[in-house]
């Protein structure tokens, strides 16, 4: 079982920001956010912040919107870095160009914003990579986060690395040299899409980090989580299995109050690109016993030839879960070799 402390056994304080640019030029604070509207309307599949050290005057920044519809609208790049510190003097602000993260209690309440033009494109459209840039959409997010169950925490500090093998230690810096936290949460607030306001009330799932992530020996990845209507969650990150057959395979179950550890077992790897409808069920085995989750995909984007991942696919998305009964909507992240995909 792993820690039932609301942050996963981490210094409270540690869920605010770095308060200044970082000495080693590789270390990264990043945020991001996965909200999916309660009845499947529609879905954010990851609003994202990456603050590096070398190009920290200038964070990158990535924002998803699908509706159930199909249409996508999708933003980033860099901005102009806002400030840390926030009306409480605490670095409680991670913000760049339209976009804001604010801790507002750190490991229970945060706050997302954003505000700005977005490409006003489809996932069809993405697969085909004849995504028209120039035509664009006002999109307004405002939602206040509530965490809705513990952290499950990777805590890959050097202190924590002794003892690893060879291939553990390429794995965690697959996850990042440092530390890492990913909480569900429900979700509240506004979107504004083409001038008309809706409120909303979500679920999803969130992550804050800062480490170090040397991606060169990245081989893709299975990334789902989802929070159910009972407080029942899960998640799972597990990266393609290598000749051997060894891997990082990483999961929990949240369940009447209390964070099981898990491995996964048939998991959805990325086979080939689909705007929707791809089967994304799974198994979960613990102390509980096997678990099954049902999943079909949903809400998806995919970004292809991207400067930091050469020669992958990055699947971005959601997917309808059930289980025993229950119905959530949750997040979906895949990636694999381009080379590799069926259309």
């Amino acid at each position: 079982m792993v820690s039932d402390d609301w942050n996963g056994d981490l210094e409270p304080e540690i869920d605010y920001m770095l308060a200044k640019k970082p000495e080693d030029p590789e270390m990264r604070e990043s945020a991001s956010f996965w909200i999916y509207e309660e009845n499947g309307d529609f879905a954010f599949p990851r609003i994202g912040i990456e603050a590096k050290g070398s190009t920290w005057e200038n964070h990158g920044y990535q924002i998803n919107y699908v509706d159930r519809e199909g249409r996508a609208l999708v933003d980033g790049g860099e901005g102009t870095t806002h400030s840390p510190i926030g009306s409480d003097g605490k670095p409680s602000i991670l913000g760049t160009g339209g976009l804001a993260f604010e801790c507002i209690e750190p490991f229970r309440t945060w706050r997302v914003r954003y505000d700005c033009q977005a490409v006003d494109t489809t996932p069809e459209a993405m697969i085909a990579q004849s995504v028209d840039r120039e035509i664009r959409a006002p999109l307004k997010l405002d939602a206040e986060i509530t965490m809705a169950a513990p952290a499950w925490a990777q805590d890959l500090r050097p202190e924590k690395l002794v003892g690893l093998t060879e291939e553990q230690r390429i794995d965690a810096g697959l996850m990042g040299y440092g530390w890492r936290v990913e909480q569900v949460f429900r979700a509240e607030g506004e979107v504004t899409i083409d001038g008309k306001t809706r409120a909303f009330r979500g679920s999803g799932n969130r992550i804050h980090r800062q480490s170090v992530r040397p991606l060169d020996a990245f081989r893709g990845h299975c990334w789902q989580a989802a929070l159910f209507p009972d407080g029942r969650a899960f998640a799972i990150c597990v990266y393609p299995p290598r000749e051997d057959g060894t891997t990082h395979n990483d999961a929990y179950i949240y369940q009447d109050g209390k964070m099981y550890s898990a491995v996964a077992r048939d998991v959805p790897y990325l086979r080939k690109l689909m705007p929707r409808g791809e089967d994304a069920s799974f198994e979960l085995e613990s102390e509980l016993g096997i678990t099954r989750i049902e999943g079909v995909s949903e809400f998806n984007v995919f970004h292809l030839g991207l400067a930091e991942m050469p020669g992958f696919a990055l699947h971005q998305g959601g997917a309808r879960y059930v289980w025993d009964g229950q119905t959530a909507f949750g997040q979906l992240e895949r990636s694999d070799w381009e080379n590799k995909l069926g259309q």
